[in-house]
């Protein structure tokens, strides 16, 4: 293995720099500029099941289309031999991605039925992909469904999916678990391979010009690293699935911190869409140079180096952490408060001369 050599579900990679599921991974083109750039692995585009469903329906509708409304012909619109459910474009996307690049491709997969999670991902096996990422996120509405049944049917999907492909399974999850550690344990006794934390989600706001909600993905900046760095750190040695950070990346220094906290592969989306394709190159050099000034002979001799595992009692220690940063926050206004308590006054009432060393 080189010095930047490392692994992901159990695939061997250059270095532990992947691309993860964005626009730039919805084609061909796309995923092959990115292996130009020095991708370790792409994540190629998700495929929504709501989206087939409706190419589906489009689909019926054109080739039904006045079926049946003259004797000689019972449709106007002969069936497509190769049409496959919707899915047809990116499967031949994928197939063709799988045999020609160098590097794993990764198929993402986001569902919404049983049949859905388990027939595409099928599907996506059989087209070459080097493993499956559940992009699950699943918005508990229902208020008579509770926190635990809601986790219940992701370790259900998990183990649904994994029960049926052979391929390694990777979760991408959103952050919101009461408790987490226990969470991710579970969802490897399904038999997850990996989880990546986290997702960045749809934010909701509301238009005050015509009264309706809006929202977008915001893309991820390096202030989205603190909960993810938590979570690896905490978790690094502590499991046995692969561990990808997903999200918070702009620079080989948050690279080097996720390495740092256990992490076994970093993916990124964001900063490639912000500086393009070409980052990926500056992402990977800049992580080749901070090991060599810090004379670190490969990945491996950082990797979970500052990982949560080496604590006794780890929610002391991140509790002291909790109440520390509060204190650091707080500090200036008490300060500013005890000045001008020590204020002394002429026996008047009036203000006498402050104290030294306060203003």
């Amino acid at each position: 293995m080189s010095t930047l050599g490392s692994k992901y579900l159990g695939i061997e990679l250059s270095h532990p720099i992947i691309a993860s599921a964005s626009p730039l991974t919805s084609t061909f083109d796309g995923m092959r500029r990115l292996e130009d750039a020095g991708a370790a692995a792409v994540v190629m585009s998700s495929l929504y099941e709501e989206q087939i469903r409706d190419e589906d329906a489009n689909y019926a509708a054109h080739t039904e289309y006045t079926a049946g409304c003259h004797p000689e012909a019972s449709t106007y619109f002969p069936n497509l031999p190769d049409y496959n459910h919707g899915v047809s474009g990116h499967i031949d996307t994928l197939r063709r991605a799988a045999a020609a690049l160098k590097i794993p491709v990764i198929a993402s997969l986001n569902g919404t039925t049983d049949d859905g999670w388990l027939d595409f991902a099928v599907m996506l096996e059989q087209a070459g992909a080097a493993a499956l990422e559940l992009n699950l996120y699943i918005l508990p509405t229902n208020l008579a469904v509770s926190s635990a049944q809601t986790e219940q049917r992701y370790v259900d999907i998990v183990r649904h999916v994994t029960s049926h492909v052979n391929i390694p399974v990777t979760v991408k999850l959103p952050a919101f678990f009461s408790a987490f550690g226990h969470f991710v344990s579970q969802l490897e006794s399904a038999g997850a391979t990996g989880v990546v934390l986290f997702n960045h989600f749809f934010r909701s706001d509301i238009d005050l010009d015509t009264l309706t909600f809006e929202g977008s993905v915001a893309q991820s900046t390096p202030k989205d690293i603190h909960f993810p760095l938590t979570w690896i750190a905490l978790l690094s040695e502590r499991v046995k699935l692969s561990l990808a950070a997903g999200m918070g990346v702009d620079s080989h220094i948050e690279v080097v911190k996720y390495l740092l906290a256990g992490a076994d592969v970093v993916a990124t989306a964001s900063s490639l869409l912000r500086h393009g394709v070409e980052h990926m190159t500056t992402l990977v050099a800049g992580l080749e140079q901070w090991l060599e000034e810090g004379r670190y002979a490969s990945v491996s001799s950082i990797r979970g180096k500052l990982d949560g595992t080496h604590l006794e009692r780890s929610e002391i220690h991140m509790r002291s952490q909790y109440m520390r940063s509060l204190s650091n926050v707080w500090q200036p206004f008490g300060s500013a408060t005890r000045a001008r308590s020590v204020q002394s006054t002429d026996g008047s009432g009036a203000p006498g001369r402050q104290a030294v060393g306060t203003r």
